[in-house]
């Protein structure tokens, strides 16, 4: 069975930083490009970092680079979302979601999620206060 699970969302002040995490069983998380998505309320769906899976490179939104910091441990079987000086604009619920292991680029990862990504976290929730 495959399977994501995010952890690490809650409740924080402005300017304040979160760890999320993204931890895969079933399957070997480092074969794999892994995706961070947002949803807030009323809003669509949005692309928020990528990272490949065999070298790590990595991919940011406009509204999260210099801010947002992805990562991953294989070891682990974990990737991770570093999110500093938190914004109200940041609060959502963050998925994380995998390729089929297919070698995808971050870029198509972030930029084509719709027909790349294959699995799904439930999502944590993240609120950010003012």
């Amino acid at each position: 069975q495959v399977q994501l699970v995010e952890s690490g969302g809650g409740l924080v002040q402005p300017g304040g930083s979160l760890t999320l995490s993204c931890v895969a069983s079933g399957f070997a998380l480092d074969r794999y490009a892994i995706g961070w998505f947002r949803q807030a309320p009323g809003k669509e769906r949005e692309e928020v970092s990528c990272i490949s899976s065999v070298d790590g490179f990595t991919y940011y939104a406009d509204s999260v680079k210099g801010r947002f910091t992805s990562s991953r441990d294989n070891g682990k079987n974990t990737v991770f979302l570093r999110m500093n000086s938190l914004q109200p604009d940041d609060a959502a619920v963050y998925y994380c979601a995998s390729d089929g292991g297919n070698g995808t680029t971050v870029q198509a990862m972030c930029r084509m999620w719709d027909s790349l990504a294959q699995h799904w976290g439930m999502g944590t929730q993240v609120t950010v206060y003012s």
